[in-house]
């Protein structure tokens, strides 16, 4: 599977200052529509915090809407 547009969206500073670095990631992926049997793209936004406590990357989504065509 692969991506055809990301889109990184960052928060305001006050937050980062705080130590948390969060932003929001758009992805354009084809999806499978079990029910009628077809690829569909669907947009999917992900939430990507750092987490200091276990020094990775912690990223789950957050939405996901069929892209109109």
């Amino acid at each position: 599977m692969s991506a055809g547009a990301t889109h990184a969206e960052a928060l305001p500073v006050a937050i980062l200052s705080a130590g948390i670095d969060t932003h929001w990631e758009t992805e354009i992926r084809p999806v499978w529509n079990v029910g009628q049997l077809t690829a569909e793209e669907h947009e999917l936004v992900y939430e990507v915090s750092w987490i200091s406590e276990l020094g990775l990357w912690r990223r789950f989504l957050r939405s996901e809407r069929k892209v109109k065509t």
